[in-house]
Protein backbone atom coordinates (compact mmCIF):
# COMPACT_ATOMS: atom_id res chain seq x y z
CA UNK A 1 0.00 0.00 0.00
CA UNK A 2 1.12 3.42 -0.99
CA UNK A 3 1.28 5.72 2.14
CA UNK A 4 3.02 8.71 2.93
CA UNK A 5 6.35 7.16 5.15
CA UNK A 6 8.27 3.99 4.47
CA UNK A 7 6.71 1.08 6.97
CA UNK A 8 7.00 -2.82 7.88
CA UNK A 9 3.55 -4.69 8.47
CA UNK A 10 3.36 -8.02 9.99
CA UNK A 11 -0.37 -9.39 10.03
CA UNK A 12 -1.88 -11.22 12.62
CA UNK A 13 -1.09 -14.45 13.74
CA UNK A 14 -4.34 -15.21 14.97
CA UNK A 15 -7.33 -13.13 12.98
CA UNK A 16 -11.28 -13.80 12.53
CA UNK A 17 -13.14 -12.33 9.02
CA UNK A 18 -13.46 -8.58 10.67
CA UNK A 19 -11.12 -5.97 11.25
CA UNK A 20 -7.95 -5.99 13.70
CA UNK A 21 -6.66 -3.87 16.32
CA UNK A 22 -3.69 -1.97 15.23
CA UNK A 23 -0.30 -1.27 17.05
CA UNK A 24 1.96 1.24 15.64
CA UNK A 25 5.27 1.19 16.45
CA UNK A 26 7.59 4.63 16.60
CA UNK A 27 11.09 4.16 17.04
CA UNK A 28 13.75 6.15 18.30
CA UNK A 29 16.50 8.29 16.82
CA UNK A 30 19.29 6.73 14.65
CA UNK A 31 16.94 3.92 13.86
CA UNK A 32 14.65 2.58 11.56
CA UNK A 33 10.90 0.40 10.95
CA UNK A 34 12.86 -2.53 11.85
CA UNK A 35 13.84 -1.60 14.94
CA UNK A 36 11.04 -2.17 17.12
CA UNK A 37 9.55 -5.00 15.24
CA UNK A 38 10.98 -8.36 16.68
CA UNK A 39 9.07 -7.25 20.21
CA UNK A 40 6.04 -7.84 18.51
CA UNK A 41 5.88 -11.64 19.13
CA UNK A 42 5.35 -10.48 23.11
CA UNK A 43 2.00 -8.88 22.59
CA UNK A 44 -1.24 -10.26 21.55
CA UNK A 45 -1.73 -12.49 18.44
CA UNK A 46 -4.70 -10.74 17.19
CA UNK A 47 -2.78 -7.27 16.62
CA UNK A 48 -2.11 -5.67 13.20
CA UNK A 49 1.44 -4.37 13.81
CA UNK A 50 2.90 -1.32 11.29
CA UNK A 51 6.29 -0.06 11.92
CA UNK A 52 6.83 3.07 9.95
CA UNK A 53 10.27 4.84 9.19
CA UNK A 54 10.97 8.41 10.19
CA UNK A 55 11.23 11.10 7.34
CA UNK A 56 14.66 11.96 8.20
CA UNK A 57 18.12 10.37 7.53
CA UNK A 58 20.73 10.50 10.89
CA UNK A 59 23.65 11.61 10.02
CA UNK A 60 25.04 8.73 11.94
CA UNK A 61 22.80 6.29 10.52
CA UNK A 62 19.42 5.25 10.60
CA UNK A 63 16.49 8.03 10.30
CA UNK A 64 15.26 10.96 12.88
CA UNK A 65 11.75 12.27 12.98
CA UNK A 66 13.89 15.87 14.05
CA UNK A 67 16.98 17.09 14.90
CA UNK A 68 17.59 18.13 18.32
CA UNK A 69 20.32 21.21 19.06
CA UNK A 70 22.97 21.16 21.58
CA UNK A 71 20.70 22.31 24.25
CA UNK A 72 18.21 19.63 23.92
CA UNK A 73 15.54 21.99 22.11
CA UNK A 74 13.73 19.96 18.84
CA UNK A 75 14.36 21.38 15.22
CA UNK A 76 10.37 23.15 14.99
CA UNK A 77 9.83 22.78 11.59
CA UNK A 78 10.57 19.06 10.93
CA UNK A 79 8.76 18.30 13.99
CA UNK A 80 6.16 19.90 12.32
CA UNK A 81 6.49 18.02 9.06
CA UNK A 82 6.89 14.83 10.89
CA UNK A 83 3.76 15.39 12.83
CA UNK A 84 1.89 15.99 9.57
CA UNK A 85 3.15 12.86 7.69
CA UNK A 86 3.28 10.70 10.59
CA UNK A 87 -1.09 11.93 10.63
CA UNK A 88 -1.40 11.18 7.22
CA UNK A 89 0.39 7.61 7.60
CA UNK A 90 -2.00 6.72 10.25
CA UNK A 91 -5.11 7.70 8.19
CA UNK A 92 -3.40 5.55 5.16
CA UNK A 93 -3.29 2.77 7.10
CA UNK A 94 -6.24 2.60 8.86
CA UNK A 95 -8.29 3.53 5.38
CA UNK A 96 -6.12 0.90 3.94
CA UNK A 97 -5.64 -1.96 5.99
CA UNK A 98 -8.24 -4.44 7.71
CA UNK A 99 -8.05 -2.16 10.94
CA UNK A 100 -10.73 -1.74 13.65
CA UNK A 101 -10.60 2.08 14.45
CA UNK A 102 -11.89 1.67 17.58
CA UNK A 103 -9.07 -0.03 18.93
CA UNK A 104 -5.60 1.99 17.48
CA UNK A 105 -2.76 1.85 19.66
CA UNK A 106 0.76 3.42 19.86
CA UNK A 107 3.70 2.20 21.25
CA UNK A 108 6.82 4.30 21.28
CA UNK A 109 10.38 4.23 22.25
CA UNK A 110 11.88 7.64 23.12
CA UNK A 111 11.36 10.01 20.18
CA UNK A 112 9.30 7.93 19.17
CA UNK A 113 7.74 8.55 22.28
CA UNK A 114 7.82 11.95 21.49
CA UNK A 115 5.69 11.08 18.56
CA UNK A 116 3.18 9.44 20.31
CA UNK A 117 2.65 11.70 22.56
CA UNK A 118 2.25 14.46 19.82
CA UNK A 119 -0.31 12.10 17.43
CA UNK A 120 -2.42 11.02 20.86
CA UNK A 121 -2.71 14.23 22.35
CA UNK A 122 -3.69 16.40 19.23
CA UNK A 123 -5.56 14.03 17.66
CA UNK A 124 -7.40 12.05 20.94
CA UNK A 125 -10.40 10.39 18.75
CA UNK A 126 -8.00 7.88 17.22
CA UNK A 127 -6.21 6.57 19.46
CA UNK A 128 -7.26 3.86 22.47
CA UNK A 129 -4.00 3.44 24.40
CA UNK A 130 -0.93 4.23 23.89
CA UNK A 131 2.81 2.34 25.56
CA UNK A 132 5.40 5.30 25.80
CA UNK A 133 8.59 3.86 26.49
CA UNK A 134 11.88 6.61 27.35
CA UNK A 135 10.22 9.74 26.03
CA UNK A 136 8.78 13.28 26.85
CA UNK A 137 6.01 15.19 26.34
CA UNK A 138 6.16 18.12 23.41
CA UNK A 139 5.36 20.79 25.50
CA UNK A 140 5.54 24.09 23.57
CA UNK A 141 5.48 23.14 19.61
CA UNK A 142 3.14 24.36 16.84
CA UNK A 143 0.82 21.77 18.29
CA UNK A 144 -2.04 22.25 20.19
CA UNK A 145 -2.37 19.84 22.89
CA UNK A 146 -6.29 18.77 23.59
CA UNK A 147 -5.44 17.50 27.39
CA UNK A 148 -9.58 17.66 27.87
CA UNK A 149 -10.19 14.88 25.30
CA UNK A 150 -8.03 12.08 26.22
CA UNK A 151 -10.64 10.69 28.93
CA UNK A 152 -10.84 7.71 26.62
CA UNK A 153 -6.95 7.14 26.23
CA UNK A 154 -5.35 4.77 28.84
CA UNK A 155 -1.44 5.72 28.77
CA UNK A 156 1.78 2.84 30.28
CA UNK A 157 3.94 5.20 30.93
CA UNK A 158 7.58 3.34 31.32
CA UNK A 159 11.35 5.37 32.02
CA UNK A 160 14.77 4.15 33.17
CA UNK A 161 16.07 5.48 36.24
CA UNK A 162 19.61 5.27 34.92
CA UNK A 163 18.92 7.08 31.88
CA UNK A 164 21.43 9.01 30.25
CA UNK A 165 19.52 10.31 27.28
CA UNK A 166 16.59 11.39 27.92
CA UNK A 167 16.55 11.99 31.72
CA UNK A 168 13.95 10.95 34.31
CA UNK A 169 12.65 14.12 35.12
CA UNK A 170 10.81 14.02 31.79
CA UNK A 171 8.89 11.17 32.51
CA UNK A 172 7.47 12.44 36.18
CA UNK A 173 7.09 15.67 34.41
CA UNK A 174 4.90 13.04 32.03
CA UNK A 175 2.60 11.34 34.82
CA UNK A 176 2.04 15.29 35.98
CA UNK A 177 0.41 16.17 33.09
CA UNK A 178 -1.56 13.20 32.46
CA UNK A 179 -2.25 13.05 36.31
CA UNK A 180 -3.92 16.81 35.70
CA UNK A 181 -6.05 15.43 32.91
CA UNK A 182 -9.52 12.71 32.77
CA UNK A 183 -6.75 10.48 30.72
CA UNK A 184 -6.15 6.85 32.66
CA UNK A 185 -1.74 6.25 33.18
CA UNK A 186 -0.04 3.70 34.37
CA UNK A 187 3.59 4.67 35.36
CA UNK A 188 6.18 2.67 35.96
CA UNK A 189 10.25 3.46 36.47
CA UNK A 190 12.84 0.58 35.91
CA UNK A 191 16.52 0.04 37.10
CA UNK A 192 18.11 0.67 33.32
CA UNK A 193 19.02 3.39 30.94
CA UNK A 194 17.42 4.23 28.09
CA UNK A 195 16.87 1.08 26.51
CA UNK A 196 13.75 -1.71 26.73
CA UNK A 197 14.02 -4.34 29.50
CA UNK A 198 12.45 -7.90 29.50
CA UNK A 199 10.16 -6.81 32.26
CA UNK A 200 8.88 -3.47 30.65
CA UNK A 201 8.01 -4.96 27.89
CA UNK A 202 6.37 -7.70 29.64
CA UNK A 203 4.01 -5.21 31.65
CA UNK A 204 3.35 -3.47 29.04
CA UNK A 205 2.00 -6.08 26.84
CA UNK A 206 -0.26 -7.14 29.95
CA UNK A 207 -1.27 -3.10 29.62
CA UNK A 208 -2.35 -3.80 26.23
CA UNK A 209 -3.73 -7.23 26.76
CA UNK A 210 -6.53 -5.85 29.11
CA UNK A 211 -7.44 -3.26 26.54
CA UNK A 212 -8.06 -5.24 23.90
CA UNK A 213 -11.45 -7.28 23.45
CA UNK A 214 -11.80 -10.39 25.29
CA UNK A 215 -11.77 -13.17 22.34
Amino acid sequence: MQTTLEHRVLMPEQSGSGKNPLLVMLHGRGADEEDLIDIARFYDPRLLVVSPRAPFAFPHGGFTWYDVDETGNQNQAMFRESCERLSAFLDDVINGYPVDAGQVYLLGFSMGTVMSYAMSLSRPSLFRGVIANSGYVPEGTFLTLQWDKIGHIEYFIAHGTEDPIIPLRAARRARELFAASPAKITYKEYPMGHQLSDESIADSAAFLQHLLPHS
